[in-house]
């Protein structure tokens, strides 16, 4: 007879929607939160032009401002109560998780579990105020230098434009909050991801609008069609890529019982640092860019105007670095998120070993080697899809929101998405099991 888990397997499909009450609530809620934070995109800022501001920002949207537009969903563009975003949130949550390996006493915390976790996402909501406050109050202040674009500058504007916007931020972090606890998916992915897939349409409407007028070739549209494709199916096998070790656990005896020994593997994943180091490098290398085009009117020298072109898209200088940002924050942020010493002892306390390594500083060698191998496959993998957007995006003026990395976080998070609904499924099957079983057992 086949077991429960091969049966479970074998029964998923469509129709266990319509009996998963619970997945299809979390579903509609998800749903319904990601509607809300798109309406909030389009609500502008009081005391500000529309007009004049989208004017403003059409003759500067080169750089960072560009990216954090994509990440937004266009709420820069309109300079809308959502204009931060969540990104002071997940920068927030970076720079802790940074501090925990730095701060004994983050890092006592972090080991607490439940309660310790509770105190550092407390901490990472303060920290999240701060920055938010500070993005909050230059963007106040380069609009009010912006002429004509605030209707009336002054304290108050500054006072009431920080207010709001941080206002906005903190109620996107408690919604992908919401979205994680109540919906399906990680909040704060989502929030980024319903940013970028709502842009994908007039994307994909300017390029064709561009083919129509012949701005862009037919067969090089194609290409891009055909480029998107496999640089999807190539996202989707790297992410789910993973390098299994086996563990071994020997027989053990608990009172009169001996139990026999066990195998299982620790997953190390290819790309364990995700997404994080091309959003880095990119608002690093893009920052130049801004600058350049907000003191243009300011007469500034030559040298910046010359890094600038140094640093365009598709040049080589930009390229190279891109390429070197993407390594060191991949390897960077993999040595901080994954610890092979905490993981070894972790394994030892467990009574899990290597086979054929010694258990304590063996273990942890070798699998800070493996890690250290892998980590650079996942980079150079990021690397080629980044650098090859990039080169099309620079030749042939196709839109920002082909780049590398839009496509990374859409795929990355509807692969985490599907996966969790999967998982409410299976869950929500295997109930079902278990209720027909005793059903059957209560009839004998």
């Amino acid at each position: 007879m086949a077991s429960a888990a091969e049966q479970l397997a074998a029964n998923i499909n469509f129709s266990a929607f319509s009996k998963a009450e619970d997945l299809k609530k979390r579903i509609w809620f998800t749903l319904g939160a990601l509607v809300i934070y798109r309406l909030g995109t389009y609500i502008p800022l009081p005391g500000i032009d529309p007009a004049a501001f989208e004017a403003s920002f059409t003759g500067h949207k080169q750089g960072v401002l560009e990216l954090f537009n994509m990440f937004s969903g266009g709420a820069v563009q309109r300079m809308a109560i959502f204009a931060l975003n969540i990104m002071p949130y997940i920068s927030a949550s970076i720079i802790i998780q940074l501090m925990t390996s730095v701060i004994p006493s983050l890092e006592t915390l972090k080991k607490e579990g439940e309660a310790g976790r509770k105190v550092i996402n407390q901490y990472t909501r303060y920290l999240t105020v701060i920055l938010a406050t500070f993005q909050a109050y230059g963007i106040a202040v380069g609009l009010s230098a912006q002429g004509g674009v605030v209707t009336e500058p002054g304290v108050f504007f500054i006072v009431s434009t920080v207010i709001t916007l941080v206002g906005g931020t903190m109620f996107l972090m408690w919604l992908g909050e919401q979205i994680t606890s109540r919906g399906i998916g990680n909040g704060s992915s989502l929030i980024i991801f319903a940013g970028i897939v709502a842009a994908f349409p007039a994307a994909i409407a300017n390029t064709l609008e561009l083919g129509r007028q012949g701005a862009i070739s037919t067969p090089l549209i194609l290409v891009v069609i055909v480029m998107a494709v496999a640089v999807i199916a190539f996202i989707v096998f790297m992410e789910r890529a993973q390098r299994r070790l086996l563990i071994t656990y020997p027989k053990r005896q608990v009172g009169n019982r001996v139990y026999e020994g066990q195998t299982s593997f620790l997953p190390l994943k290819l790309n364990t640092a995700g997404v994080i180091p091309p959003i880095f490098a990119s608002s690093l290398l893009l920052l130049p860019t801004t600058i350049a085009n907000f003191s243009a009117n300011a007469g500034t020298g030559g040298w910046l105007g010359t890094i600038t072109g140094l640093l365009g898209h598709g040049r080589p200088l930009y390229i190279l670095l891109y390429v070197a940002m993407i390594v060191f924050f991949a390897f960077f942020y993999t040595a901080v998120v994954f610890n092979p010493t905490e993981t070894a002892d972790n394994l030892r306390k467990h009574g899990g070993f290597l086979p054929g390594i010694r258990p304590g500083e063996r273990t942890a060698a070798f699998i800070d080697k493996v890690l250290t191998r892998i980590t650079v496959l996942g980079a150079a993998y990021i690397a080629i899809i980044c650098v090859l957007p990039e080169l099309l995006i620079s030749y042939a003026a196709l839109p920002f929101y082909f780049g590398g990395t839009s496509l990374l976080i859409v795929v990355s998070v509807t692969m985490d998405t599907v996966a969790q609904i999967h998982g409410h499924l299976q869950a929500h099957q295997y109930e079902g099991l278990i209720k027909k079983s005793r059903l059957r057992g209560k009839k004998r």
